[in-house]
């Protein structure tokens, strides 16, 4: 297991997102009271998905407009064909992981 730090809960919104810097940086969504979390940049092109629209449980890209499901990374509309890779979000105490493993 391999867990980056994100922030602590109440400084991620419901309805926003947040990047975080890795190898490959990942996008932290929060939907109500739960976390997802995804790669941040758009298969289709070099664009950061924490900076996208957020509708109910999808993220659309900003620069083409792609849709995806932030619970599963599948893709929801073109020109996106790729779905984005997932990894599962830890609560420990009031500070969100992401486990990159």
């Amino acid at each position: 297991m391999v867990l980056l730090r994100v922030c602590k809960i109440t400084e991620l919104e419901p309805g926003h997102a947040t990047r975080v810097a890795a190898a490959s940086p990942v996008a932290v969504f929060r939907l109500g009271d739960e976390f997802y979390a995804t790669d941040d940049t758009c298969t289709h092109a070099q664009a950061s998905l924490a900076e996208g629209y957020i509708a109910g449980d999808a993220v659309e890209c900003a620069f083409h407009s792609a849709k995806f499901c932030i619970r599963t990374g599948q893709v929801r509309s073109l020109p996106a064909t790729r779905p984005l890779r997932t990894y599962p979000v830890k609560i420990v105490g009031d500070e969100i992981y992401v486990d990159l493993e």
